[in-house]
Order: structure tokens, then C-alpha cells, then sequence
């Protein structure tokens, strides 16, 4: 009885040489692992590191203080509304800002609603309805379209 030979050792001898691929290159290195010194090792040489350094005088920290920050005020929320107004009320809120203006105090439209409404929560009850019945009712609403012929 005879044993079969070992073919898988000379299958790589006999096959014609073939160029390595990339794959093969970068295996060869992965092949033979470098082994690492062993962690007792690492100690002693990080202690050589440090003390082959000149020791520095260091200044003393002082401790650090936390500066309070001031109360964050929060921003009233604004509300967006439309309303009717005659024209010639209108008109008036475009020379009141002219008379801003002058006195170099520039103002908007809302700035001067927001004054006025100041202006009138100061009023005394008696003097606020006096206000109030000086200003005619309006009809609520759009005003109607106007057609063109």
C-alpha cells in the first residue's frame, strides 16, 4: 500500500509564477505579526521621559471664580393684528412721524400707536371716556372694494 503524496505543499511550486496583486502585498506584512513589548516594559521608559525633563517652577493657580451672569430679560411676545382706520386718522399718524422727525426723535407707525395707548392708560377714568366719545365708531371689517367702470 502506498500513501498518497502531500500535494498541497508543491501546488505553489509547480504552478507558473504569477505577478503578486495587491491583495497578496498587502497580506505578506499582516503575515508576521510584530509582537509589543510587554507593559512593565512601557512603564520605566514613560518615568525616563519624565524625568530627563528640567523641573519647572510653577506659578500657583489661583482658584477660578464664576462670574454670575445677569437675569437674561425676556422679550415680551408680539402680537401681529390689522385694523381698520379712517384716512384721515391715517394721515395723522404720517405728521405725527413728520413731527418726530423734527424733534430728532424718528418713530414708526406701531411706536406711535404704542405711545398713544400709553399716553391713554395714564388718563384718568373721566378723561379716558371723554377720549373715547371723541373718536366716532367705524364699521368693523375690510372696507368694500371700489369698482371701476
Amino acid at each position: 500500500m502506498t500513501t498518497p503524496a502531500k500535494t498541497t505543499t508543491a501546488a505553489p511550486a509547480t504552478t507558473p509564477k504569477a505577478k503578486p496583486t495587491k491583495t497578496a502585498k498587502a497580506a505578506a506584512p499582516k503575515a508576521a505579526p510584530v509582537k509589543t513589548a510587554p507593559a512593565k516594559a512601557t512603564k520605566p521608559a514613560a518615568a525616563k521621559k519624565s524625568s530627563t525633563k528640567p523641573a519647572v517652577a510653577k506659578k500657583p493657580v489661583a482658584p477660578k471664580v464664576k462670574l454670575e451672569k445677569p437675569e437674561k430679560v425676556k422679550k415680551p411676545k408680539l402680537v401681529r393684528d390689522s385694523f381698520t382706520i379712517p384716512k384721515v386718522e391715517y394721515l395723522v399718524l404720517e405728521a405725527l412721524k413728520q413731527r418726530a422727525i423734527q424733534l430728532a426723535q424718528p418713530a414708526k407707525k406701531s411706536e406711535l400707536l404704542r405711545a398713544g395707548i400709553k399716553a391713554l392708560a395714564a388718563l384718568s377714568d373721566a378723561d379716558l371716556r371723554t377720549a373715547l366719545q371723541a373718536v366716532p365708531a367705524i364699521k368693523t371689517g375690510r372696507p368694500a372694494a371700489t369698482k371701476a367702470v
